[in-house]
């Protein structure tokens, strides 16, 4: 079963909104870039924008984390970074 455990909170290091998946014994960390957020609100967001974003979406973005884990689509590092092409699939951009 697949578990968000924290809150989403902005990283400075990925200039993205990160939030954290559990599965198992699996624990990663997924983000959403600016440039993802961008896309998604057709303009220019500041951080605080793209965390509010975020949670206006959260539904839509774990589901994203979940696919992405389920087809075992994990960035080099174990991680999970949401492209634009993601959320293509999803229907959100």
């Amino acid at each position: 079963m697949f578990a968000f455990p924290e809150e989403a909170r902005w990283s400075e290091e990925e200039d993205a909104v990160e939030f954290t998946l559990r599965l198992g014994e699996y624990e990663g960390k997924v983000f959403v870039p600016r440039r993802v957020m961008q896309s998604l609100l057709g303009r220019r967001a500041d951080a605080e924008e793209c965390v509010r974003q975020f949670h206006l979406n959260r539904t839509a973005f774990e589901r994203i984390a979940e696919a992405r884990v389920r087809a075992r689509q994990l960035d080099a590092d174990a991680h999970i970074r949401i492209t634009g092409r993601d959320l293509r699939r999803a229907g959100r951009g």
